[in-house]
């Protein structure tokens, strides 16, 4: 039977799975802690490489780097377990973190300020204002309405025929502010019409391809 770690292993790392060789700063630890809490939660093995190639932990240190980034560099505290295994004599830590009723947390930089992280496939990446106020707007106990005006209007006109948009596009195209803009985008994403999209450099919105839209909206 495979093992349960050669198992995960092989998935590759992915929206919920995340290697690391060593624990050499807590402060970037931090940051898998709360995208993971922040997102769908996770697993970090601990001693395994970016290729998936077994290193094992060097030593005990490792589980308390990853106890004090959850405690100290963590806001609200990210709670985990952890489990211990043992294979071909390497020792992998698996860090066990489940999605957050608490979020936002956020993680401390080694400059002294907080940053919220969430987790996109592989990769970490800092909360906008727009995710922050969709999660915001998430647990508000009144529904989300919409009026369908002339930026509404140019916004899914435009989306019909062109792949994506971003903030600052949708801005300068429909003539409004960034706040209303902002507005608008929010609202579409909590009503599933528009995706939110991420890459390295870049934030852009889609149509929701399951969305079903009327004549009246």
């Amino acid at each position: 039977m495979l093992h349960h770690i050669s198992k995960l292993i092989s998935e590759g790392e992915h929206q919920q799975l995340d290697f690391k060789f060593e624990i050499a700063d807590a402060h970037k630890i931090a940051r898998t802690l709360v995208a993971f809490a922040n997102t769908d939660g996770g697993r970090l093995l601990i001693g395994v490489k970016d290729n998936g190639a077994l290193a094992g932990v060097r030593s005990e240190e490792e589980y308390y780097m990853v106890e004090a980034a959850a405690t100290m560099y963590c806001r609200p505290v990210v709670n985990f377990t952890v489990k211990e295994w043992n294979l071909n004599k390497k020792t992998i830590l698996e860090i066990i973190i489940l999605k957050s009723s608490a979020r936002p947390h956020f993680a401390q930089q080694k400059e002294g300020n907080w940053l919220a992280y969430h987790r996109v496939k592989d990769q970490n990446f800092v909360v906008n204002r727009i995710l922050m106020r969709v999660w915001k707007l998430e647990q508000a106990p009144k529904g989300v309405y919409l009026k369908f005006t002339d930026p509404e209007k140019f916004l899914l006109e435009y989306l019909e025929t062109n792949r994506s948009i971003t903030l600052s596009k949708f801005m300068r195209l429909a003539g409004i502010s960034r706040n209303k803009a902002e507005n608008i985008l929010v609202r579409f994403i909590l009503l599933k019409i528009l995706l939110m999209n991420f890459t390295d450099n870049l934030t852009f919105f889609t149509l929701n391809p399951s969305a079903k839209l009327t004549e009246n909206g």
